[in-house]
């Protein structure tokens, strides 16, 4: 674009899509849609193409919800991110992430109606009568709910407070949607336990920023402390789900998932995580000080130190 403001009231509303706050082309909102199509681009080119097995359905109902908890928790992530990284921008693809998590999930159910083949009695009666089921619907209406409202026309309808309070239940819908994930996993845990170990990590954010003067950010030796006491954490629970279900010698599992052995386990996931955070929002903060700091001026005397 020779320009590369654009006037929004000028446009048609699918090119807003395209548009930042400032009514400027946004190439992170057009990555973030590329990234939100390219799952559902994938399963359908590997459905064309045979490469689904015997049970394509079956195979395309678990990619989309599995799509559906990686976009809910993206979304999530996006303000400890926004926050330690300085990066104001990022709220702008909040919004993009959370309805794209709500569309895998009516995906999901719409794929396992169609797997029933449209008897909509036999579907109603499987989420009654099977809990993990019921656990999937209950957190897909709360995500309908969320996405319903999420429009800045809703903001101003329920007010800003009652907005983020009704927006807090996102914490919840993940809670379900992991023992949704768990219980549908059975025994190969290993994406849900890192989810359940990100949730934690943005559970124990969540509370150290509600006791924080919201004009303040936590501090780098915090977020690294909590970086370092979630993926323990959650070794602990795996090591704990493992022993609970299946009897397996906590000591053994926890060996496994502290070595690499078997793999990166999630607990060593959860801690790359918090890595990535913590190095960034140290590196943020140094390139903030360097540019904040004043550049002497040529010619110009040293000033004394008053403390010498």
């Amino acid at each position: 674009m020779a320009n590369a403001t654009v006037n929004r009231a000028g446009r048609s509303p699918g090119w807003a899509l395209w548009l930042d706050a400032r009514g400027q082309f946004s190439w992170l909102r057009f990555v973030t849609l590329l990234a939100l199509l390219a799952p559902a681009i994938v399963a359908g080119y590997d459905t064309a193409m045979g490469n689904l097995g015997a049970r394509p359905i079956t195979e395309v109902i678990h990619r989309s919800g599995l799509w559906m908890v990686r976009f809910l928790f993206l979304s999530m992530l996006v303000t400890p991110v926004r926050r330690s990284w300085r990066w104001p921008e990022l709220l702008d693809i909040r919004r993009m992430l959370g309805v794209g998590c709500f569309c895998y999930g009516v995906a999901h159910i719409s794929l396992y109606i169609v797997d029933e083949n449209f008897d909509l009695g036999t579907v109603a009666s499987e989420i009654v009568l099977r809990i993990y089921l019921t656990i999937g619907a209950v957190a897909l209406l709360g995500l309908g709910v969320l996405a319903a409202t999420s429009t800045d026309g809703m903001v101003k309808r329920l007010g800003a407070k009652n907005w983020q309070r009704l927006h807090m239940a996102i914490y919840g819908i993940a809670v379900l949607g992991i023992i949704h994930y768990f219980m549908q996993s059975k025994l190969e845990v290993t994406e849900p336990t890192v989810f359940a170990g990100f949730l934690g990590w943005l559970l124990i954010y969540r509370l150290v920023v509600a006791f924080m003067d919201r004009r303040s950010e936590p501090s780098p030796y915090l977020i690294a402390g909590l970086s370092l006491i979630v993926p323990i954490l959650t070794a602990l629970g795996e090591a704990g789900y493992f022993n609970i279900l299946y009897h397996a010698p906590i000591i053994r599992v926890l060996q496994a998932d502290l070595g690499l052995r078997t793999g990166i386990r999630p607990a060593w996931w959860v801690l790359i995580f918090g890595a990535i955070v913590t190095t960034g929002m140290i590196y943020r903060r140094l390139t903030t000080k360097s540019r904040a700091r004043p550049t002497p001026r040529a010619g110009a005397k040293p000033q004394p130190n008053p403390a010498q």
